[in-house]
């Protein structure tokens, strides 16, 4: 029995150091593919792909993902427990299915799992989450996120679709250009920013109110005026 312990605790270290291992290398360079990647290319006979670093995006674009996904981005460590519960209870009242993954959970998802609904899926998922946050930071979890997600029929990144839809680099894109980028993520394969649809349009427009509401979070003493405030908030929300 001990000698089978030692063989498990061998592999769990080995298992640990290697993920460790590939998510500090995925820190300083840009991932070489997903399995979303790979299955688009085999669908569409290819993808189109550019890699751009944070700096070399509008700032409206990541302003306008963190609005349309995940509003508490800068507030959590990869997990968004009020979204979950909520959405735990949507689940419950309604059968279409309401989700409360963050950016950190899909940046996760996108780079180094697989596409599936498994219980063991979403629990690697969980993982991968933690060790981005405590060894990307959230600068490169946005960047990767920008970079690796599905934002067209054979569109990965915002730099693929700002070029298709908006004849210009994602360095150039306006707050509605952005907008309209961040408006098609939850079905990218079946919304299109190029020629949006009445619901994108929709989406578009409150997405830019929100953005309106946010305020400039990508700006570090911006952003930690504003969280400052919020909290403020919600302790006397709770008093």
């Amino acid at each position: 029995m001990k000698a089978v312990l030692r063989v498990f605790a061998a592999i769990a270290g080995w298992t640990v150091l290697v993920c460790v291992l590939w998510v500090l290398l995925l820190r300083f360079i840009p991932p070489p593919v997903t399995w979303a990647m790979a299955s688009q290319a085999r669908e569409q006979g290819g993808i189109l792909r550019e890699w751009r670093p944070l700096q070399r995006i509008a700032p409206a674009m990541p302003m306008a993902v963190i609005a349309a996904e995940d509003q508490e981005f800068f507030g959590h460590f990869g997990f968004d427990m009020e979204a979950m519960q909520k959405a735990l209870k949507h689940n419950e009242r309604s059968k279409r299915v309401r989700g409360a993954s963050t950016i950190s959970q899909q940046t996760a998802k996108n780079v180094f799992l697989w596409p599936d609904r498994t219980v063991l899926r979403k629990g690697v998922e969980a993982w991968f989450t933690l060790l981005i946050e405590s060894l990307w930071g959230k600068e490169r979890i946005l960047e990767v996120y920008l970079n690796v997600a599905e934002t067209g029929k054979g569109r990965f990144g915002v730099e693929a679709t700002a070029q298709a839809c908006f004849k210009r680099s994602a360095s150039k894109l306006t707050s509605v250009q952005a907008a309209a980028i961040a408006a098609v993520l939850p079905a990218p394969r079946r919304f299109n920013a190029c020629a949006p649809s009445p619901f994108v349009q929709r989406r578009q427009a409150w997405i830019l109110r929100q953005m309106g509401q946010l305020g400039d979070l990508m700006d570090p003493l911006e952003r930690e005026r504003i969280m400052q405030v919020r909290e403020d908030r919600n302790e006397r929300r709770h008093r």
